[in-house]
């Protein structure tokens, strides 16, 4: 599985929250052999480029040519809860085991 962060110019935002998601996959015990985390900017992704995207809200509508279901909407860049709950639907829905 491969999930990219984006933000508007693929350096701060999208690495902070490549990090929270990082952070939030250690805190939840998830092996990540098969899982590839990025940070991109937003016009550099394709609906090919990963499996799911985490961008801010109002970043999202940058993103049309991507499927709905990959997407991964942010209220806050900075909400490990809000991270955490997203990334824990993904991981039950992959199959992923976590704590």
């Amino acid at each position: 599985m491969k999930i990219i962060a984006v933000c508007q110019s693929g350096l701060g935002s999208s690495f902070m929250v490549q990090m929270n998601i990082q952070q939030v996959m250690q805190d939840e015990g998830v092996n990540t052999d098969n899982i590839q985390l990025e940070h991109s900017d937003v016009g550099s992704v394709t609906a090919e480029s990963a499996d799911y995207f985490f961008v801010e809200s109002t970043l999202a509508g940058a993103l049309s040519s991507i499927p709905e279901d990959k997407i991964v909407s942010l209220k806050s860049l900075i909400d490990k809860e809000e991270i955490k709950k997203h990334l824990n639907k993904i991981l039950d829905k992959e199959n992923i085991i976590h704590s």
